[in-house]
């Protein structure tokens, strides 16, 4: 990768971790996209879909999508916000808390095979990294 750009190697490897997740969730008849939207969910206390939109990085019209699939599996209901009548909250059925369970323990499978095989100082480094490009970015530093 040595003559490649950031941006390639960056999309090459978001991609890479998306066919993987996509393809572990395949077998739960999931996707990415469903485990986490899952995972941004509170297990008990139902979350706002503005908070789920924004913690997945997405539009929430984008998110509209995702939540009305998930409605559709079983894994979610809507309800109103009892303190917010405008708004809704978005709960996990019994069946989305154990998808949303196996979505974690896959994420964490992840994340403990890269740490066993990535000493601690390069992921420091490479947390310093991203976090520094998403600063450029969202600083409007570069463009």
């Amino acid at each position: 990768m040595k003559d490649k750009t950031i941006d390639y190697i960056l999309r090459a490897t978001w991609q890479a971790v998306a066919r993987m997740y996509n393809e572990e969730a395949s077998k739960f008849e999931g996707s990415m996209a469903i485990g986490f939207a899952l995972l941004s969910i509170d297990k008990e206390e139902g979350t706002p879909s503005t908070f789920i939109s924004s913690r997945m990085g997405m539009e929430a019209t984008s998110l509209t999508r995702t939540l009305k699939t998930l409605e559709d599996k079983g894994l979610i209901i809507r309800k109103k916000n009892p303190e917010d009548g405008r708004g809704v909250l978005i709960y996990l059925t019994d069946l989305g808390k154990q998808m949303r369970e196996q979505s974690k323990i896959t994420v964490l499978k992840f994340n403990e095979v890269v740490k066993q095989n990535v000493s601690e100082e390069k992921l420091q480094h490479f947390m310093e990294v991203a976090e520094t490009i998403n600063d450029l970015i969202s600083e409007k530093k570069v463009f």
